[in-house]
């Protein structure tokens, strides 16, 4: 080698870090050139000649990327750093040097792999470096930590801690587990020891089956009572007759009929077919969230791409969730909670690395528990919105509602600081936190 300098390609396609690429005399390689494998880390060099090279009389902080226009992580920075030259132009400035047509810069910055984000104070001095592909959220989160606010036009976070009214609906007519309105016509009734839990539909009874650890379906099949969709008794779920069939949104309807002869009656009346006990519970349990693995209608869910295959999120925040179970990257296709618009979003190495529309935010519902603490409030109580005002439409909606505004890159950072232990546990009766 007569080069002093090696330059790698850090990016995860498909949980994989790719492309040891080597500057040899100064030449570039050729955008058809296989790329070889590698794992290597590197920390940053830092050192007097980085400092001294980015010192400058520029009077904002700076941000520099060190990358290559052909480098696949590196393209995928660039429409980032075209957001930041737009729109935080007087908060840093932002700077691309390409070192495969520049290697001596690669050189004077001590990088040794592509890309590299380095972030200097208004007076040059380095003070962070990152290797690989950084999102967009998490670079502004880091000028945050630096002192370096986010440009303006963007609004302050919404945060709420207390409901803007109280929820006066009498606890048997709310559901136990997505907190709708119980219809009295498909209420569902699990009697505990101590208490019964009313859920709207047996469908909310399968989810609740699947949150539980550990059960035992003949023993849970027990305790489950439906009303009969023709005279309003509750009668034993396992005996009665279900007309299953099909509303326009393509999400399953479910009456429930203490005799075949009602259920043949009212089935002569529209449609759908009749099913026991058994043939439902494999119907409704066919589709599991991906993360947390709750029964969940694909009508309701989030798709979730991972490598060749795809999954569903029972909601948003286990759509993201996604990529910690697995841990490999994915493609979310979610809709906006409010609206109903469509929100992409794809992760690379473990961050956000694209967001459509990249206004986009997500809301975390909380509650207190008994210690006080902040919990989360359950997947029926998180979202994603297009915009923040999408956001404000869907809160003044729900006046109990309780939680926060948080980056749709800080839900994947959240999930992927769980163990698998915690994972195993997400969304389950008593456990999820």
């Amino acid at each position: 080698m007569k080069t002093s300098i090696k330059i790698l390609i850090v990016a995860a396609l498909a949980a994989v870090v790719v492309g040891a690429l080597v500057l040899k005399n100064g030449s570039a390689p050729a955008e058809s050139e296989p790329m070889t494998p590698t794992v290597a880390v590197v920390g940053a060099p830092g050192g007097a000649l980085t400092q001294a090279v980015a010192a400058t009389t520029a009077r904002l902080p700076r941000l520099v990327d060190l990358g290559a226009d052909k480098c696949i992580p590196c393209k995928m920075m660039k429409p980032i750093l075209d957001e930041f030259q737009r729109d935080y132009a007087d908060r840093f400035t932002t700077e691309f040097i390409d070192v495969w047509k520049n290697p001596a810069a690669g050189t004077q910055y001590g990088v040794e792999m592509i890309p590299t984000q380095i972030f200097f104070d208004a007076e040059g001095r380095e003070l962070f470096r990152h290797v690989g592909f950084y999102g967009k959220e998490d670079i502004l989160n880091k000028w945050q930590e630096l002192g370096v606010m986010p440009g303006p036009g963007q609004s302050a976070r919404i945060v709420r801690e207390m409901p803007v009214a109280p929820d006066v609906r009498p606890r048997d007519q709310v559901c136990y587990l997505c907190d709708g309105d119980v219809n009295p016509k498909s209420k569902t009734v699990v009697k505990g020891q101590a208490e019964q839990r009313v859920l709207c539909s047996t469908h909310c009874y399968f989810i609740y089956f699947s949150s539980i650890v550990g059960a035992d379906p003949k023993a849970e099949d027990a305790k489950v009572r439906v009303m009969d969709w023709a005279d309003g008794t509750l009668l034993p779920a396992c005996a009665a007759t279900y007309l299953y069939g099909m509303d326009d949104a393509g999400r399953p309807t479910i009456k429930a009929f203490g005799t075949r002869e009602a259920a043949l009656e009212e089935q002569s009346s529209g449609s759908g077919n009749l099913v026991d006990w058994d043939l439902l519970r494999s119907k409704e349990m066919a589709t599991r969230c991906a993360f947390c693995d709750r029964a969940v209608y694909p009508e309701d869910a989030c798709r979730v791409r991972f490598g060749s295959a795809h999954g569903y999120g029972c909601c948003t925040h286990c759509a993201m969730g996604v990529a910690a179970r697995l841990r490999q990257d994915i493609e979310v296709e979610a809709k906006d909670s409010f609206s109903g618009d469509s929100i992409r979003v794809k992760t690379m190495a473990g961050q956000v690395a694209t967001l459509d529309p990249p206004t986009a935010v997500a809301w975390f519902g909380q509650k207190r528990n008994d210690e006080g603490q902040w919990v989360s409030a359950g997947c029926f109580k998180q979202g994603f919105f297009v915009n923040q005002d999408t956001l404000k439409q869907w809160l003044e909606m729900r006046p109990a509602m309780t939680g926060r505004e948080i980056a749709i890159a800080q839900v994947l950072a959240d999930k992927l600081k769980l163990s698998p232990e915690q994972i195993a546990k997400a969304c389950k009766l008593g456990e999820c936190q």
